[in-house]
């Protein structure tokens, strides 16, 4: 069908919906933009509403002992703000914006519609819910068993791709900062640092302009592994 530039059409989670029912959806959404390093959502807010990434880059925060922690990145198709419009409590994270981002904005009761009329949509909800248990349930674990070496073999693991083309070596990019791997790990920048400058004399990673090569992935799985059986 035929798509305007800001539509929900665009979202995996309504991929199942025809025409109609995308416009019907569209039309009870607000469409805004946020700017890099601007905050969409702040920690324990009021509101709601539902949000739709139609394209940017956007992150969830927690303030914890003083220290920001980096939950998850959310991307092009992908929403946040569910909890707030599942149980209409505060929000549980702040959201701030990466970069340049548009989103489209949904007023909850739309959204428990949508949600209780098209059952592709629940089956959508319910997957993304339980991989948010399976993420919080694993760093959970990890901050209790790893030490901060381990979390950092396990986020850089985790954070890696495969690029087009490539022969198969994992690579990181573009290169989170130091401070930044610090609040995905709950760590200090300083002990980042020293991690990184390891990793790098002993073979195992390669920093490059725009990337940190994983050179030896499976050697920090198992180091990851090791310490867990500890």
């Amino acid at each position: 069908m035929s798509q305007k530039p800001e539509t929900l059409a665009r979202i995996p989670m309504f991929r199942s919906l025809g025409q109609d029912a995308v416009l019907r959806l569209d039309a009870g959404c607000i469409w805004r933009r946020a700017r890099a390093r601007e905050w969409v959502l702040d920690y324990q807010s009021g509101g709601t509403d539902l949000f739709f990434v139609l394209g940017g880059h956007v992150r969830v925060l927690i303030t914890a002992a003083s220290r920001e922690v980096i939950l998850r990145d959310i991307r092009d198709g992908e929403f946040f703000g569910e909890l707030a419009a599942i149980d209409q409590r505060p929000r549980s994270a702040g959201i701030l914006a990466i970069t340049d981002t548009t989103v489209a904005r949904m007023p909850a009761g739309l959204f428990r519609r949508a949600v209780h009329e098209h059952p592709d949509v629940c089956d959508q909800l319910l997957q993304a819910l339980v991989a948010q248990i399976r993420m919080l349930a694993n760093r959970a674990n990890e901050q209790s068993s790893l030490g901060t070496s381990q979390r950092l073999y396990a986020e850089l693991l985790r954070l890696a791709r495969v690029p087009a083309g490539s022969s198969g070596t994992l690579v990181v990019s573009p290169p989170p900062t130091h401070a930044e791997l610090a609040a995905r790990v709950s760590s200090h920048r300083e002990a980042i640092t020293r991690e990184l400058n390891a990793l790098e004399r002993g073979g195992l990673i390669e920093r490059r302009r725009g990337a940190i090569v994983l050179l030896d992935a499976k050697r920090l799985q198992a180091m990851v592994a090791e310490d867990s059986a500890v």
